[in-house]
């Protein structure tokens, strides 16, 4: 018996001891984070799945695995149908396998410092009518299990500098302040990441390519704050950089500080759809009032001051040469016969990355995707699953960097050698949705959702499609995924607003054969406005390396998508030329030339 069995098995021996009829086992940690420490990949050790979204049920019987269409492919290769059937979301959802498997009088156990509170009250209210109850259960059952699970990350809270934050905490906080006076809060709880590293002006290293520290905050009306932090990341001037108005406190306090809080101290404002459930218990412990509404410091992020979208632009140029570098090297070793796969494809773009100024980490795990490997959208290459890049294959490689100015997240498409006509249309379809997407002029208060087709029609009218979102946002030196913006079909209603950075990245993928995708990132500025007064906002591109030519149907291209093409290689061209070796000059400039 392997080790998913074997730990399945376990699973459900200390479910049976604590009289659970099921457990659900989430890939989240407690402050809703989408890439978390090492310590709360709790779905990988009990399954081998090492995909950075999805979750189980287990019941006594029977158990299932549900990831999206991103990691459909992974899932299949890396979960053993044998011990979990396996679901796709949106069109699966757990609570329903739950009520259609688990009995009358079931009880499913959840950690509940890992589920929101709103998803723990709509889970009750779907599974009451089937006579089966959500059982909170800690510790989680898995921390009981894992041996060598890795601890918290050590590393210290770092003061995030103001040429880089570009506003004093201080001045976050009282504008913050302000707004929960007027909602009638006396506070508000910080509880993700982001936020709180936003928030403070702080940065760390506690999840992998991501620059956090695991901390909670409750800010205060008046504008201090309570900031609660494990001793050991208080590094060398941080309490001088937090100043007088912001307490500290112990991580490990957090929760038993809520519940000791005097009803006086509220209301505070919390986030049910983020915020895990035992924040809730405990306020409600503390009998204090709760204002609901979103995190204060989201949309605030989400809009970048003029000192972040001037470092996000520098941070961009830094990463083209890197990005151009590494394109022209790979181009010349192909076509020189070298054998190039995977895991040195990635290798050599981080090592690119790493010789700019102000780098500081890649942004995420590098997807290097070549031939069948690039349709799994969010590959991650190992020695295990390594290919080499092959004559006729397109190859894939979505890539960023974090710099201290900047997030950065880039996807390019090439060939090695040539490819059949099937790639190169279908690549001039993505590349269409790309441009359309990218010219796209549109009114204030116009959100994702409406203009995730613009990106798509040019693939809809070929019966063709993609299963994931055309659009992310991305934080200045912070989480490459930030929201609350985004450009998707679904769950995108937040309006767009200038200082915003997105990416624009539709595409395609074949299973078993290919997979393509061409991604910039794009900032929202002002536009000119309508003759009826009405403001408009346009997208800037920040991204800057060549669009593969050798993959263009040209006459695919209508005469607007020729022009924003050339216009922006020319662009590119102009930027960049001047930082690059000689060799990368020349190689660019050819790839770069107009269609003609």
């Amino acid at each position: 018996m392997g080790d998913a069995a074997k730990r399945l098995e376990a699973l459900r021996e200390v479910l049976r001891a604590r009289d659970l009829s099921g457990f659900i086992v989430s890939l989240v940690d407690e402050h809703g984070s989408e890439y978390v420490p090492a310590y709360a990949r709790r779905l990988e050790w009990l399954t081998g799945f090492t995909g950075s979204a999805g979750s189980a049920v287990v019941l006594l019987e029977e158990a299932a695995i549900f990831v999206d269409g991103r990691y459909t492919l992974q899932a299949a290769e890396e979960v053993s149908a044998r011990l979990y059937e396996h679901r796709g979301v949106p069109v699966d959802d757990p609570i329903d396998w739950i009520a259609g498997h688990a009995g009358a009088g079931a009880r499913i156990g959840f950690d509940p410092r890992l589920h929101a509170h709103a998803w723990v009250e709509a889970a009750c209210r779907r599974l009451a009518p089937h006579g089966i109850a959500l059982v909170a259960s800690e510790p989680n059952p898995i921390d009981v299990l894992w041996e060598d699970q890795p601890g918290r990350p050590a590393g210290p809270a770092r003061p995030h500098p103001l040429e880089f934050a570009g506003v004093e905490s201080a001045e976050k906080r009282a504008e913050i302040a302000e707004d929960l006076k007027h909602r009638g809060a006396r506070g508000a709880i910080v509880a993700a990441l982001d936020s709180i590293a936003w928030l403070f002006n702080i940065r760390g290293e506690d999840v992998v390519h991501t620059p956090v520290v695991l901390a909670y905050a409750l800010l205060r009306a008046d504008a201090s704050a309570d900031l609660f932090l494990s001793p050991d990341k208080r590094g060398e001037g941080l309490e001088e950089h937090l100043g007088a108005d912001v307490r500290l406190h112990d991580y490990d306090d957090f929760y038993d500080f809520l519940a000791r809080l005097s009803p006086h101290e509220g209301p505070l404002l919390a986030d049910p759809a983020s915020h895990n459930e035992a924040i809730f218990a405990a306020l409600e412990k503390a009998g204090v009032t709760v204002v609901e509404g979103e995190d204060p410091c989201i949309i605030r992020k989400a809009r970048k001051n003029p000192v972040e979208i001037a470092g996000a632009v520098s941070a961009h140029e830094r990463d083209g040469v890197a990005v151009v570098e590494f394109l022209c090297w790979l181009d010349e070793a192909l076509k020189a016969g070298e054998e190039i796969d995977e895991l040195t494809a990635a290798a050599r773009i981080e090592e690119f990355r790493r010789r700019q100024d102000r780098f500081v980490d890649l942004s995420f795990d590098t997807i290097a995707g070549a031939g069948p490997n690039g349709a799994i959208v969010h590959y991650r290459v190992s020695e295990k699953t390594n290919r080499r890049l092959e004559p006729g294959q397109l190859f894939l490689i979505d890539s960023g960097g974090q710099y201290l100015d900047g997030t950065t997240d880039i996807t390019r498409t090439v060939p090695v050698g040539r490819v059949g006509e099937e790639e190169r249309e279908r690549f001039t379809l993505v590349l269409q949705g790309h441009i359309d997407l990218s010219m796209t002029r549109f009114a204030k208060g116009t959100s994702g959702i409406n203009l995730d087709a613009v990106a798509r029609r040019p693939l809809w009218r070929a019966g063709l499609d993609y299963d994931h979102g055309t659009g992310h946002g991305v934080g200045s030196y912070l989480s490459v995924h930030e929201g609350p913006q985004r450009i998707a079909k679904a769950s995108s209603t937040v309006p767009l607003e200038p200082g915003m950075i997105l990416s624009d990245e539709p595409g395609y993928y074949k299973a078993g054969h290919y997979g393509i995708r061409i991604e910039n990132l794009v900032l929202v500025e002002e536009d000119e406005t309508g003759d009826d007064g009405r403001h408009f906002y346009r997208f800037r591109p920040l991204t800057l390396a060549p669009i593969d030519r050798r993959l263009i149907v040209k006459d695919m291209l209508d005469a607007p998508q020729r022009r924003w093409l050339d216009r922006y290689h020319a662009r590119v061209f102009e930027t960049l030329a001047p930082h690059l070796t000689e060799e990368a000059r020349r190689w660019l400039e050819h790839m770069t030339a107009p269609l003609g």
